[in-house]
């Protein structure tokens, strides 16, 4: 146990910060969390209302998720989870983060209220205790201003979950927008000032392999809904052990897309940074959603493939598979962009690739476009590899 140290509950100066146990007892709360949000998709977005809508709601709900589990991940970075007052913090916001994801199915109807809540009380409340236990601290006067926001958006938070209707929506857009907005703009507080990036010294390996957990989170999700499907199935034929093989591709596609060179080479560049929180802020708390999101629609499509892989024309099939694909690839090349400062051409051309498999997708079964996004995905894989060598110096740890 770490010592000590009267009034501030820093982490200890010097050394990597490593990734605590509680830390990943917080993350455990989270597979439920985006197990939820899968089901949401399916049920809300493609099944019971298959409109953009019950879709939109969906990507609103996952920003609010992702938000509460970022903004924690921030301030683990500084606080040391070895001290009890910051682990019962910890398992605090689990409880509550587990309350809210139960709530998640029933979060445009009678449950709206237990979202809001939740949401508040976590932004709040974990700003709260920041303030707190940074006594002393000149990272204490960014989380006041932090505080300033969370106040703000807890509001729209709750306020979202009284209101009915679009209502509702609009104020957890308001909600999401001032988190998002206000790390942007330096938590700008009158009386206060604002944050430069600077500021925010965070320890570089600990927030990339923290972002990296919640990568493997979303694609563990779509491993469990490939094999749940798969073992609902009274008698599993050709065309669906095929279905079953692309999707297991397709996931393991995505991970070598990510894991192979860019977590850890993504991690060394941040620790290195000169200013590693501006990189945190772009390339991890606001693009990762965008590749957690792509791999939460595979997911989706996967199942929709594995329960109906001969229908033919099916849009929402052709949505989540080639959209979710595109989605992952997309935020995957702008977070090479941000790190490293290069354009991902063999991701465009995937990106591109699906788009040419949409002007086909009325024409085919749901498994031959699952099995063509599945290769898609392990070409760009395979012309990183290729490439690889040539690239090496891009690769080299260098602030962008």
């Amino acid at each position: 146990m770490t010592g000590g140290r009267p009034g501030n509950l820093r982490r200890p100066a010097g050394g990597t910060a490593r990734v605590t146990n509680v830390e990943l007892f917080f993350d455990l709360v989270y597979v439920f969390a985006v197990t939820q949000l899968s089901h949401y998709l399916l049920n809300h977005g493609l099944i019971d209302h298959p409109t953009a809508g019950g879709a939109l709601q969906a990507l609103l709900l996952l920003s609010m998720v992702w938000l509460v589990w970022a903004y924690t991940t921030w301030v683990t970075n500084w606080l040391d989870p070895e001290l009890i007052p910051v682990r019962l913090m910890l398992l605090a916001l689990a409880l509550v983060s587990l309350v809210m994801s139960a709530a998640l199915p029933g979060a445009f109807g009678g449950r709206g209220l237990a979202v809001g809540v939740a949401y508040a009380v976590m932004q709040i409340g974990r700003s709260v205790f920041a303030v707190a236990g940074l006594r002393g601290d000149p990272l204490r006067r960014n989380f006041q201003r932090i505080l300033a926001w969370c106040l703000v958006s807890g509001a729209l938070a709750v306020a979202g979950g009284l209101a009915a209707g679009h209502a509702r929506e609009l104020l957890w857009l308001a909600t999401v927008a001032v988190d998002v907005l206000g790390g942007l703009a330096g938590f700008w507080t009158p009386g206060l000032g604002r944050s430069s990036t600077q500021d925010w010294t965070i320890e570089g390996n600990h927030f990339a392999e923290r972002c990296q957990a919640f990568i493997l989170i979303a694609l563990g999700e779509s491993l469990v809904v490939i094999g749940a499907t798969l073992s609902r199935l009274h008698a599993v034929t050709v065309q669906e052990a095929a279905a079953f093989l692309a999707a297991f591709v397709g996931s393991a596609g995505l991970w070598w897309l990510y894991f192979h060179r860019s977590a850890d080479a993504g991690a060394q560049v941040i620790a290195e940074s000169a200013d590693p929180g501006r990189m945190g802020r772009s390339a991890y708390h606001l693009i990762h959603p965008v590749m957690v999101a792509g791999i939460i629609v595979v997911a989706a499509g996967d199942q929709l493939v594995l329960d109906r892989p001969g229908v033919v024309g099916s849009a929402p099939v052709s949505a989540m598979v080639l959209g979710g694909a595109a989605l992952f690839l997309t935020g995957h090349a702008l977070f090479k962009a941000v790190v490293w400062g290069t354009v991902s051409r063999a991701r465009i051309a995937g990106v591109a690739a699906l788009g040419l498999l949409g002007a086909v997708a009325p024409h085919v079964t749901a498994l031959v476009l699952s099995i063509c996004t599945a290769l898609v995905v392990l070409a760009v894989a395979t012309a990183d590899y290729l490439t690889e060598r040539a690239d090496r110096p891009h690769w080299a740890a260098r602030t962008p």
